[in-house]
């Protein structure tokens, strides 16, 4: 579905946790998530290290949307 939106010209950022996955369908930004139920947080933790952990990832998938690229990128997060 990503390949389909780009090829209609819009920038497309795709936030999972199975990069294998995405590389292989040919997505070409790529941000990594927590896990499957959890993408962007993880209910053991406070609501306060939720609120970081998906501000961090969301702000890493906005800038990736900026960032020229010429080949596939995974983008680095903190883990």
């Amino acid at each position: 579905m990503v390949k389909e939106f780009e090829k209609e010209g819009f920038t497309i950022v795709q936030m999972c946790n199975l990069i294998p996955v995405a590389t292989t369908v040919g997505a070409n930004r790529i941000v990594p998530t927590i896990s499957i139920p959890y993408p962007l947080g993880h209910p053991a933790t406070t609501k306060e290290e939720q609120w970081k952990l998906r501000y961090h990832r969301v702000g890493v998938a906005l800038d990736s949307l900026t960032t020229d690229i010429k080949d596939q990128t995974v983008f680095r997060v903190k883990f």
